[in-house]
């Protein structure tokens, strides 16, 4: 498993994340399995969030209670967790309350006494990063939170957090896969008046900032074929684009979620790509992908297959 140091922080973390969004109703034994193959796949970098789970916290509250970690195999762990979401408003909050009341949740349901990574948990219109500002500055000082970040946010909400807030922003959790990459599509065709693909939305520019930033962009839903609609692989819908990996898989010796990991990794901005699965061979299959060295040409291939215009 490719390793790398994220920016801004001592954290030497993996290109695949196991996210943990659907554990909830798995049992313990359930649970140990999927971490353990995470693991044995080099992936040692756990993603959460407040609302995963039935109820607030019941992820993050099944996690401890299947892997009962000890001190030594809690540091063995990078523990992110994301707050802001509130999902009986529906509405966002990033004040200071909700924010600190979260993480205090967090820290209790994880059963640890510090969380590696925070997030805001998609943009709040309201926020006053000011409150933001000094929620952060309280669990750092206190060692509850090591390092923060954001998710789903734009250049400019981004710009609009440091420009109060004292921590670096180390991270931005964004939707990316082969068939939903308008953020990596939209520079492609720059200027291309005629295509859709070259409108700049939400600030424009998320994959270059973040870059210029040293801000470790983590993929989320790596293999959905678009919103939460139904994944793209062996999808009739992506005939073309399903061959052009099966092909790769083949000549790679890999399985067709390495490619699509692959395809992720790739990019020299140095992504994460977040796991939701649950199945074991399918974290196993993923992860590998990190390893496979896509050409320039096979990239832009499966980009093409994908539907994606480029001149």
């Amino acid at each position: 498993m490719k390793q790398f140091t994220m920016p801004h922080t001592e954290i030497t973390a993996p290109q695949v994340v196991l996210g943990l969004m659907r554990i909830a109703e798995k049992t313990d034994e359930e649970i140990r399995t999927l971490v353990g193959a995470a693991r044995d796949a080099g992936i040692d970098f756990m993603d959460h969030a407040d609302v995963y789970g039935g109820q607030l916290h019941e992820c993050e509250r099944r996690f401890a209670q299947a892997l009962k970690l000890s001190p030594a195999e809690r540091d063995e762990l990078t523990i992110q967790t994301k707050a802001g979401i509130v999902p009986d408003g529906p509405y966002f909050d990033f004040s200071y309350e909700h924010i600190i009341e979260s993480v205090e949740g967090s820290l209790k349901a994880l059963d640890t006494d510090r969380i590696d990574i925070l997030l805001l948990h998609r943009p709040d219109a309201l926020v006053e990063p000011e409150e933001v500002a000094r929620a952060f500055d309280e669990l750092h000082t206190a060692g509850k939170v090591l390092h923060f970040g954001v998710s789903n946010h734009t250049p400019r909400q981004i710009d609009l957090l440091k420009k109060h807030v004292n921590q670096p922003i180390v991270a931005n959790q964004l939707q990316l896969s082969i068939t939903h990459s308008t953020i990596v599509a939209q520079g492609v065709a720059m200027n291309m008046q005629a295509e859709s693909q070259s409108v700049t939305l939400d600030g424009g520019g998320i994959v270059d900032y973040c870059r210029l930033n040293d801000i470790t962009i983590q993929a989320w839903s790596p293999f959905q074929a678009g919103f939460f609609d139904g994944v793209f692989l062996g999808n009739d819908d992506y005939a073309e684009l399903n061959a052009v990996i099966d092909r790769l898989a083949a000549q790679y010796d890999v399985a067709p979620e390495a490619i699509a990991t692959a395809w992720i990794t790739r990019h020299p901005a140095q992504m994460q790509v977040v796991l939701g699965t649950t199945t074991p061979q399918r974290v196993t299959d993923s992860a590998a992908g990190a390893d496979v060295p896509l050409t320039r040409a096979e990239w832009y291939e499966l980009f093409r297959a994908a539907g994606w215009k480029v001149p």
